[in-house]
């Protein structure tokens, strides 16, 4: 018989509401839309996607309701209508779950002129008017209005309507606010006058990040107690980006946030499509069970040109949708100003939507499961500007695209929610550019080597202590087999790497005796008990050309193994994570391919072969095997967006069983068919025909006795 137990009617206002909250509508309204805008037309949307919540714009910057709360200002065009309250009533007779958006980051000049504290203050001491619309103004997210006033608004859209949760948006300010209140609670809780520059090395700028931690926290916590005094079931649910989670006590995110929303709405740049799934991993880092939902636009993303009235290509919406659902992401689409000009992402929607229909039951009757890990450098990470941050996790960006083209499935362990338990669930942990580490973190990663888990370790990872100052040895110099000889520089031009003797590390080379080598080196020496497969070539100038030349012979170790242990380990002392995700060198893939086969020591719990490139992730449970292949293959890989899907196939899976599995069979979950399954060597073997955007293979087989 189906599973009803997270059937959206049985769940309806209940504790556990949000488990059957799956797949989510999102109408941002445009103060206009009272008088523009059809409900009985989202009503019909809210079916056509097959979503069973939705997420409606109700007040904070713009009311979409009546409301009665002074300088909560209404929409002009509201008149005697609710069209907010139209629109929950809707949701509802269609079995519905519903949240109530606010957005408290910008306010109009009644209630600035009337309440000036409530205003954000640049670093000049000048009220800031709101970058795109300097009508109005930024509101200061750390002091009274946001503890203050916003309670307000909240508790009367809990008491007045009929929902499920309040959900925040831009209510994490917009950078350091310079205000008088700001100033003085901040000297008082640190010591310190507020920071001038986003400099990791600056104690005040330490200060400053924690202090925002803990003021954002408090935010959290209060507003969820109001939500939850008037509807005990109910939660505040704030909007988050696929890093915010650093922005949080854990222990605070664990108590108030039932399930995650994580706001990156699609593609910009260069990005790729696997950073949908990432988004996923990476929540997974911290909180491996709680539901963490997608936010997808039906427009384009782009940071700097903004078209959020606009709808991106129908592929481009599907498989973004569908990387994220492979991963374990719920799907949620956004569609900004209520008024359907352009409907041509309705279908997409649709489609997507459809995809995780189809693989949802056996999504929640599996749980993630593969060898490898790549550490979330959060201790790091803490202490980069939102702004830097793109920068700063170029590193492991560039180790997550190495192992995507690999087809090899991986993970993410936060190094705050690390444990000893934790890590032993993986064969293989890749920390690409983790800097700073405290001792205690150094000690579990070392303890979990000793146990015999395999590290793959690059950059500068562990070269500094958690605040930032520097380490005389890296953290894990006794698992390496390594010490420092000199400090990283860089950024450096024209530098090489030397291939030396014959390692697992420099195969597949076809001949070549150096390669490109990356932009911040560490001098390291290299123990006894180590191999060198790789050296520095002494960098040299790139200009004038008849210069370029090594002047020395490669004598320093640049890749360093070691068998020591009851683990593997590989040391990589450059940024080679950053020089991929940069120039995307065919050779740094290789290499870092080679370095975590290496490490892993045998075949990965799934390998694929055929044409094509694919992200892949992998799900178990007792008897059975879940892997799920998105289809990259596409010239617009690396732009959005993409136009045309490319079907690629047939893929052939090698797929290990657990011991003593007998009598496997496969169904593909999205085509809805059978496939043959072969045994070869105690791994089940499935070929897939054909791939367009989605498919998972769903394996099954009786276990012993």
């Amino acid at each position: 018989m189906p599973d009803t137990s997270l059937d959206p009617a049985r769940l309806l206002r209940s504790p556990n509401w949000y488990r059957g909250a799956t797949r989510w509508t999102q109408l941002t309204l445009a103060e206009d839309d009272p008088v523009k805008f059809s409900v009985d037309e989202w009503i019909d949307v809210f079916r056509r996607t097959g979503s069973n919540a939705a997420c409606l714009s109700a007040g904070g910057y713009v009311a979409y309701y009546p409301t009665k709360v002074p300088f909560h200002y209404r929409s002009k065009w509201l008149g005697d209508t609710d069209p907010f309250g139209a629109l929950v009533d809707g949701a509802r007779s269609l079995n519905m779950h519903v949240m109530a958006r606010v957005d408290p980051h910008a306010i109009h000049n009644d209630a600035a002129q009337a309440h000036p504290e409530w205003v954000a203050v640049d670093a000049e001491g000048n009220p800031r008017r709101h970058w795109a619309y300097p009508d109005v103004w930024v509101t200061c997210a750390y002091g009274d209005y946001n503890n203050d006033y916003m309670p307000n608004i909240v508790r009367e859209i809990v008491r007045e309507y009929d929902i499920d949760a309040v959900f925040a948006n831009r209510w994490q300010g917009h950078g350091i606010c310079y205000c008088d209140a700001c100033q003085t609670r901040f000297k008082a809780a640190s010591g310190f006058d507020l920071p001038r520059v986003t400099d990791p090395a600056d104690a005040a700028w330490r200060a400053w990040v924690a202090w925002r931690r803990e003021r954002l926290t408090a935010m959290v916590v209060q507003w969820d107690r109001e939500v939850q005094a008037i509807r005990p079931n109910a939660s505040f649910i704030p909007n988050m980006g696929g890093a915010s989670l650093m922005e949080f006590d854990l222990a605070t995110i664990e108590a108030h946030c039932p399930f995650l929303v994580v706001d990156h709405q699609g593609r910009h740049g260069l990005e790729p499509v696997w950073m949908a799934g990432r988004n996923a991993k990476r929540i997974r880092a911290t909180f491996r069970d709680r539901p963490v939902v997608l936010i997808t636009s039906v427009g384009p993303e782009e940071p700097v040109h903004r078209w959020k009235d606009s709808v991106t290509t129908g592929p481009e919406m599907a498989t973004w949708i569908a990387d994220g659902a492979a991963h374990g992401m719920l799907p949620w689409f956004t569609k900004f100003n209520g008024v359907i000009p352009d409907p041509r992402w309705i279908d997409p929607v649709a489609k997507g939507f459809g995809f995780h229909a189809q693989i949802e039951p056996a999504l929640a009757a599996t749980q993630p499961a593969c060898e490898i890990a790549i550490l979330d450098a959060t201790t790091t990470l803490r202490l980069h500007d939102l702004r830097q941050r793109d920068a700063a996790e170029a590193d492991e960006k560039g180790f997550c695209h190495a192992l995507v083209e690999a087809g090899l499935a991986f993970e993410f362990i936060s190094d705050h929610a690390m444990t000893a338990a934790l890590l032993d669930r993986f064969k293989v942990l890749i920390l690409p550019n983790a800097r700073c580490l405290s001792d205690a973190q150094c000690a579990m990663i070392a303890e979990w080597s000793e146990r015999g888990g395999n590290l793959v370790v690059a950059g500068e990872s562990a070269m500094a202590h958690e605040d930032g100052t520097p380490r005389k040895e890296c953290g894990l110099a006794a698992v390496l087999g390594t010490q420092l000889a000199g400090t990283t520089r860089g950024p450096l031009k024209n530098t090489y790497v030397e291939l030396l003797g014959n390692h697992p590390l420099n195969a597949g080379y076809d001949g070549a005796r150096r390669i490109i080598g990356g932009l911040r080196l560490t001098a390291i020496t290299a123990g006894p008990d180590t191999e060198t497969p790789f050296l520095y070539v002494p960098d040299f100038p790139d200009l004038p050309m008849e210069e370029v030349y090594p002047r020395d012979s490669a004598t320093k170790p640049a890749v360093v193994t070691r068998e020591g242990g009851k683990g593997r380990s590989v040391h990589i002392p450059w940024n080679i994570g950053a020089t991929f995700w940069d120039v995307l060198a065919q050779d740094h893939q290789r290499l870092i391919e080679n370095a975590v086969r290496w490490a892993l020591g045998a075949p990965s719990m799934v390998e694929i072969r055929g044409p094509g490139l694919f992200d892949i992730a992998v799900r178990s449970a007792p008897g059975a095997r879940l892997v799920t292949l998105v289809n990259l293959t596409n010239p617009m890989a690396w732009k959005a967006p993409i136009r045309e899907i490319y079907p690629a196939g047939p893929i052939e899976l090698s797929i290990a069983l657990d011991v003593g599995a007998r009598s496997p069979s496969a169904r593909l979950a999205v085509s809805g068919k059978g496939v043959p399954v072969t045994l070869r060597d105690g791994r089940a073997i499935v070929t897939v025909p054909q791939v367009d955007i989605l498919e998972a293979v769903h394996l099954t087989w009786q276990e012993p006795g």
